[in-house]
Protein backbone atom coordinates (compact mmCIF):
# COMPACT_ATOMS: atom_id res chain seq x y z
CA UNK A 1 0.00 0.00 0.00
CA UNK A 2 1.52 3.36 -1.00
CA UNK A 3 1.96 5.94 2.37
CA UNK A 4 1.84 8.83 0.14
CA UNK A 5 -1.07 7.95 -2.48
CA UNK A 6 -3.52 6.89 0.58
CA UNK A 7 -3.42 10.97 1.45
CA UNK A 8 -6.06 13.25 0.41
CA UNK A 9 -5.65 16.17 -1.98
CA UNK A 10 -6.81 19.12 -0.10
CA UNK A 11 -8.37 22.05 -2.97
CA UNK A 12 -8.00 25.52 -1.95
CA UNK A 13 -10.94 27.60 -2.37
CA UNK A 14 -9.61 29.49 -5.36
CA UNK A 15 -8.97 26.60 -7.37
CA UNK A 16 -11.56 24.92 -9.80
CA UNK A 17 -11.25 20.95 -10.11
CA UNK A 18 -12.84 18.68 -12.76
CA UNK A 19 -12.80 15.28 -13.20
CA UNK A 20 -13.99 14.10 -16.76
CA UNK A 21 -12.71 10.11 -16.93
CA UNK A 22 -9.32 9.87 -16.32
CA UNK A 23 -8.35 13.74 -17.01
CA UNK A 24 -8.53 15.77 -14.17
CA UNK A 25 -8.57 19.46 -15.13
CA UNK A 26 -7.41 21.78 -13.11
CA UNK A 27 -8.14 25.62 -12.77
CA UNK A 28 -7.14 29.02 -11.24
CA UNK A 29 -8.23 32.11 -13.20
CA UNK A 30 -7.32 32.21 -16.29
CA UNK A 31 -4.29 29.06 -15.48
CA UNK A 32 -5.60 26.10 -16.58
CA UNK A 33 -3.34 22.59 -16.12
CA UNK A 34 -4.56 19.48 -17.03
CA UNK A 35 -3.07 15.64 -15.66
CA UNK A 36 -3.81 12.61 -17.29
CA UNK A 37 -4.43 10.02 -14.28
CA UNK A 38 -4.00 6.49 -14.88
CA UNK A 39 -6.46 3.67 -15.77
CA UNK A 40 -5.48 1.69 -12.72
CA UNK A 41 -6.56 4.15 -10.46
CA UNK A 42 -9.84 5.94 -9.36
CA UNK A 43 -10.32 9.59 -8.45
CA UNK A 44 -13.00 10.82 -6.34
CA UNK A 45 -13.43 14.31 -5.73
CA UNK A 46 -15.72 16.01 -2.50
CA UNK A 47 -15.36 18.89 -0.31
CA UNK A 48 -12.36 17.39 1.59
CA UNK A 49 -10.43 17.42 -1.50
CA UNK A 50 -9.20 14.47 -4.03
CA UNK A 51 -8.73 11.25 -3.07
CA UNK A 52 -7.01 8.58 -5.37
CA UNK A 53 -7.68 4.98 -4.92
CA UNK A 54 -5.96 1.59 -6.67
CA UNK A 55 -8.64 -0.43 -8.68
CA UNK A 56 -6.39 -3.55 -8.17
CA UNK A 57 -3.26 -4.97 -6.07
CA UNK A 58 -0.29 -4.99 -8.31
CA UNK A 59 2.92 -3.21 -7.66
CA UNK A 60 2.77 -1.25 -10.43
CA UNK A 61 -0.33 0.04 -8.85
CA UNK A 62 1.30 1.17 -6.26
CA UNK A 63 3.82 3.23 -7.85
CA UNK A 64 0.97 4.29 -10.08
CA UNK A 65 -0.38 5.41 -6.85
CA UNK A 66 2.06 7.48 -5.12
CA UNK A 67 3.34 9.53 -8.31
CA UNK A 68 0.32 10.59 -9.30
CA UNK A 69 -0.79 11.85 -5.94
CA UNK A 70 2.33 13.29 -5.78
CA UNK A 71 2.02 14.59 -9.27
CA UNK A 72 -1.62 16.27 -8.55
CA UNK A 73 -0.47 17.76 -5.24
CA UNK A 74 2.13 19.21 -7.23
CA UNK A 75 -0.14 21.19 -9.99
CA UNK A 76 -2.45 22.08 -6.82
CA UNK A 77 0.35 23.53 -4.81
CA UNK A 78 1.53 25.15 -8.39
CA UNK A 79 -1.28 26.95 -8.89
CA UNK A 80 -1.95 27.88 -5.46
CA UNK A 81 1.05 29.20 -4.19
CA UNK A 82 3.76 28.88 -6.66
CA UNK A 83 7.60 27.60 -6.31
CA UNK A 84 10.56 29.50 -6.07
CA UNK A 85 14.44 28.75 -6.04
CA UNK A 86 17.05 31.09 -5.45
CA UNK A 87 20.35 31.23 -6.82
CA UNK A 88 23.34 32.46 -5.61
CA UNK A 89 26.68 33.20 -7.78
CA UNK A 90 29.32 32.80 -6.24
CA UNK A 91 33.09 34.27 -7.83
CA UNK A 92 34.81 37.00 -8.47
CA UNK A 93 33.36 39.32 -11.26
CA UNK A 94 30.08 36.74 -11.31
CA UNK A 95 27.20 38.90 -12.13
CA UNK A 96 23.15 38.35 -13.58
CA UNK A 97 21.18 40.73 -14.87
CA UNK A 98 18.00 40.38 -16.72
CA UNK A 99 17.26 42.15 -20.21
CA UNK A 100 14.12 41.34 -21.34
CA UNK A 101 13.32 37.93 -21.84
CA UNK A 102 16.51 37.00 -21.65
CA UNK A 103 18.96 36.26 -18.79
CA UNK A 104 22.68 37.57 -19.24
CA UNK A 105 25.44 35.67 -16.78
CA UNK A 106 28.38 36.39 -16.53
CA UNK A 107 30.41 33.24 -14.93
CA UNK A 108 34.48 33.78 -15.94
CA UNK A 109 33.80 32.95 -19.58
CA UNK A 110 35.34 34.92 -22.50
CA UNK A 111 31.63 35.74 -23.51
CA UNK A 112 28.86 36.29 -21.66
CA UNK A 113 25.69 33.80 -21.43
CA UNK A 114 22.34 34.51 -22.58
CA UNK A 115 19.56 32.23 -21.15
CA UNK A 116 16.64 32.65 -22.99
CA UNK A 117 13.42 32.73 -20.40
CA UNK A 118 10.89 30.11 -20.52
CA UNK A 119 7.29 30.66 -20.93
CA UNK A 120 5.22 30.43 -17.17
CA UNK A 121 8.56 31.41 -15.38
CA UNK A 122 9.56 34.24 -14.02
CA UNK A 123 13.44 35.54 -13.29
CA UNK A 124 14.16 38.30 -10.96
CA UNK A 125 18.22 39.55 -10.00
CA UNK A 126 17.53 41.20 -6.45
CA UNK A 127 21.30 42.09 -6.66
CA UNK A 128 23.72 40.92 -9.21
CA UNK A 129 25.10 37.56 -7.42
CA UNK A 130 21.46 36.60 -6.58
CA UNK A 131 18.69 35.09 -8.64
CA UNK A 132 15.19 34.11 -8.26
CA UNK A 133 13.23 31.54 -10.22
CA UNK A 134 9.76 31.16 -9.67
CA UNK A 135 6.53 29.63 -11.65
CA UNK A 136 3.85 27.48 -11.08
CA UNK A 137 5.34 23.87 -12.46
CA UNK A 138 7.62 22.72 -10.44
CA UNK A 139 9.40 19.95 -13.12
CA UNK A 140 10.02 23.41 -15.27
CA UNK A 141 11.24 25.32 -12.17
CA UNK A 142 13.68 22.59 -11.62
CA UNK A 143 14.52 22.46 -15.29
CA UNK A 144 15.28 26.47 -15.52
CA UNK A 145 17.50 25.98 -12.34
CA UNK A 146 19.59 22.70 -13.78
CA UNK A 147 19.88 24.61 -16.86
CA UNK A 148 21.64 27.81 -14.75
CA UNK A 149 23.49 25.73 -12.58
CA UNK A 150 24.43 23.57 -15.75
CA UNK A 151 26.74 26.87 -17.28
CA UNK A 152 28.97 26.47 -14.15
CA UNK A 153 28.99 23.92 -11.85
CA UNK A 154 29.84 24.29 -8.08
CA UNK A 155 33.78 23.24 -7.46
CA UNK A 156 34.79 21.34 -4.84
CA UNK A 157 38.39 23.27 -4.11
CA UNK A 158 37.00 27.14 -4.38
CA UNK A 159 33.39 26.55 -4.14
CA UNK A 160 32.92 28.56 -7.41
CA UNK A 161 29.73 28.21 -9.02
CA UNK A 162 26.18 28.66 -9.37
CA UNK A 163 24.46 27.44 -5.97
CA UNK A 164 21.04 26.83 -4.45
CA UNK A 165 20.70 28.74 -1.22
CA UNK A 166 21.24 27.06 1.70
CA UNK A 167 23.52 23.87 -0.38
CA UNK A 168 26.33 22.77 1.17
CA UNK A 169 29.50 22.75 -1.53
CA UNK A 170 31.50 19.53 -0.08
CA UNK A 171 34.61 21.05 0.16
CA UNK A 172 38.40 18.96 -0.74
CA UNK A 173 41.88 19.97 0.16
CA UNK A 174 44.28 21.37 -2.12
CA UNK A 175 47.67 19.66 -3.68
CA UNK A 176 49.97 19.75 -0.98
CA UNK A 177 53.66 20.40 -1.61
Amino acid sequence: MSRIGKHKIAIPASINVVCDGNMLNIKKGSIEKSYVVPSRLKVEISNEGIALTPRDDAQLTNTLWGTSQRNISNIVKGLAEGFKVVLELVGVGYKAAVQGKKLILQLGYSHDIEHEIPEGISIVCASPTSISVSGNCKKQVGDVVAQLRKYRKPEPYKGKGVIRTGEFVYRKEGKKK
